[in-house]
Formats: C-alpha cells, sequence, structure tokens
C-alpha cells in the first residue's frame, strides 16, 4: 500500500459535514482489530467533542478544509437574496433543510438561513423551523468566524445584518405590491 499523503496538519480548522468546524489536534496511531490506523482527532469546542477520523476515511466522509474566500462571498450573496419559501408540507422541508446543513456546502447552508431568517416585523417562526434556522446560522457563522479570525458571536451578527438588509429591501417589495 503506498503511503498517502496527509491533507491536514495538526492546528489546522477543518469542517466535518456533520459538526461543522473543528480543529485537528492531534495524529494518533492505533491499533483496532489488529490493524494500525492513522487517525485525525478533531476538537469541536461547541459541542466539547472529540472526534476521531481514520485518515483514509477523511475523503469519504466529506472532512474538508475551510472554505475559499470566493466559496465566502458566494454564501454571503447568497444570504442577500430573495428567501425561497416553497409550499411543500414542513415535514419535508425540515428534512431538506436539516440534508442542506449536512452536506457541509456552505452556499447551501446560506440558503437555508436565509430562507427561514424572520425579521422582527414579520410572523414567528415555528419551535422546529427556529430550531433549524439556529443550526445553519450557527454552522455559518463558525466558518465564517475560523475564516475571519473573530469569534462566533461577531460572524453571527455580520450574517444577521446583512438579513435584515435585505429582509428589509424584500418586505418593502411585499408592501407596495
Amino acid at each position: 500500500m503506498a503511503a498517502k499523503a496527509l491533507f491536514f496538519d495538526v492546528g489546522d480548522y477543518v469542517v466535518y459535514p456533520k459538526h461543522g468546524v473543528g480543529r485537528v489536534i492531534e495524529l494518533q496511531k492505533q491499533e483496532i482489530a489488529g490493524t494500525s490506523l492513522e487517525l485525525y482527532v478533531l476538537r469541536f469546542e461547541k459541542e466539547r467533542m472529540t472526534l476521531r477520523v481514520p485518515t483514509n476515511k477523511a475523503e469519504s466522509v466529506g472532512m474538508r478544509k475551510l472554505s475559499s474566500d470566493k466559496t465566502m462571498r458566494e454564501a454571503m450573496e447568497t444570504l442577500k437574496g430573495k428567501p425561497k419559501v416553497k409550499r411543500t408540507m414542513w415535514s419535508r422541508r425540515a428534512q431538506e433543510y436539516e440534508a442542506k446543513i449536512n452536506s457541509g456546502d456552505l452556499v447551501s447552508i446560506a440558503e437555508v438561513t436565509r430562507d427561514l431568517f424572520r425579521a422582527d416585523d414579520q410572523p414567528e417562526q415555528s419551535y422546529s423551523e427556529r430550531q433549524i434556522f439556529e443550526a445553519a446560522c450557527s454552522r455559518l457563522a463558525r466558518e465564517l468566524a475560523a475564516m475571519e479570525e473573530i469569534d462566533e458571536p461577531r460572524a453571527q451578527e455580520k450574517i444577521l445584518e446583512i438579513l435584515r438588509a435585505a429582509a428589509a429591501i424584500y418586505n418593502k417589495d411585499k408592501a407596495v405590491a
């Protein structure tokens, strides 16, 4: 077997699709069922969780480095867009939103954040809508915070400012119509 180059180094921020942004805290070698495995040890501070991912499985589970600046700009532009609200049952939409969040794709997460955002002058969200919105917004904010080297609350405020500005534009359109 040829030795495969490691994608991530200790200290790198990485995105694990189902859990969001974590940091590689060490590389470990462990013997499991007689097989020697190299593992990335990831730490997710917000969840207070440690995850071990075999280095040879990192790519197949979708683990990736932080997004490029171009992808982050695309995600921020997505937030400025008009929310798309489908008229399907909530349970089906909720499944689609969860799938987008767990995909780890930044632009898809931004779409969920945009579509579920409610400005102060808009009707209340249901509990489950609010939960999914917060999960998407938090996931987006953590990646933005890691990329811009700011804390998560500042990143989240930046996202909410963009969403409020967009909501003001699109809600004004509705009031005129």
